[in-house]
Parts: structure tokens; sequence; C-alpha cells
């Protein structure tokens, strides 16, 4: 990850920290602009939008980290393990059960 990208994914790290949701997210799709294909991003925006309550979004972000993960079976685990809160939230116990057996690789 360019150092500009990483120094962005950590700034939004911690905006997300102290509460500052929206700040996160605009910093992470800045940093998005600039390295679209990185998986961790897609991740990291994932799960601002889970925090935001935005169940749909956070799911099709994670899904989308997951096209682009690669070799990073933690990362993948991880983007599971947010589609799988998120279909909760959503009211699908079915689809959040199956996604939990894929955060378990199974």
């Amino acid at each position: 990850m360019p150092p500009a990208v990483a120094a962005l994914a950590k700034r939004a790290e911690q905006q997300r920290q102290s509460g500052d949701a929206g700040g996160a997210a605009a910093t992470l799709e800045r940093a998005l602009r600039i390295q679209p294909q990185e998986a961790y991003l897609w991740n990291r925006l994932a799960r601002v939008r889970l925090e935001q309550g935005m169940s749909e979004s956070a799911s099709k972000l994670a899904t989308r980290s997951n096209t682009l993960t690669g070799d990073q079976p933690a990362l993948k685990r991880n983007n599971w393990e947010i589609i799988a809160t998120a279909r909760r939230q959503a009211g699908d116990l079915q689809g959040a059960l199956e996604a939990e057996r894929k955060a378990g690789g199974g």
C-alpha cells in the first residue's frame, strides 16, 4: 500500500475510534479513489458502515473486499464476520449462519 494511502487508512481508523464515523468513511473513500484494488480499505469501510447501522452497504463492501483479498485468509474471515453481522442486523438469520460458516473456514 502506498504511504499516502496507508496514512489515510490510519487517519480513518483514528476517526472511527474517536466516534467520527462519517469522517472515517470520507477518508476511506478518498483512499479508495487512490487505491481501488486494496481489499483492506474496502474491509475498513465495510466496518464503518456496519457501525453506522448501514447493514446492506456493509455487506456489499465486505463482499467487494473478498473479491480482492487474494491470499489473505484473516482479512477474508473478517469480511465474512462483517457480512454475518450485517445479515443478522437485517433479519436474515439463514444468511448470517451461512456467512458465519464461511468465516469459520467452512
